[in-house]
């Protein structure tokens, strides 16, 4: 993959994303979207966007091994998060450097507030397309 970030686009966003992800791959995997649902289904840190983001973010990377990839070949990545605040944005991304630490996938990446998610306990909702080498 060729990660661009044109100077004609700020780099202010730079050190977390790339604004362009550029792949030949010819296999993709479409991750769904992952929350903050350990494997038996509990819900990890009810009310607790940290806590929720950790465990979106770690499911994100189970699903990436089972996939047989990594962090570093997700071509397009999207945050979701309930009633989102500025404030959210660093508790979010410290969450996600904390799973994947040197890893983060600086790809493709949208970051978007909703009102709800499709159970009223999820605050975070991560998903992925990821590309093979």
């Amino acid at each position: 993959m060729e990660l661009l970030n044109p100077k004609t686009l700020t780099d202010k966003v730079t050190s977390v994303i790339s604004h362009v992800v550029v792949t030949t791959a010819s296999k993709l995997a479409f991750i769904s979207g992952q929350v903050a649902v350990d494997e038996t289904g509990k819900l990890m840190g009810s009310g607790n966007y940290r806590t929720q983001a950790i465990q979106a973010f770690t499911n994100l990377k189970y699903a990436l091994d089972a996939a047989g990839s990594d962090p570093l070949h997700m071509a397009k990545m999207n945050i979701f998060v309930v009633n989102h605040r500025p404030e959210l944005v660093s508790v979010i991304f410290d969450a996600g450097l904390q799973v994947f630490g040197a890893n983060w996938p600086k790809t493709a990446s949208t970051y978007i507030g909703v009102q709800s998610l499709a159970d009223p306990a999820w605050l975070i909702e991560v998903d992925a397309i990821v590309t093979f080498p």
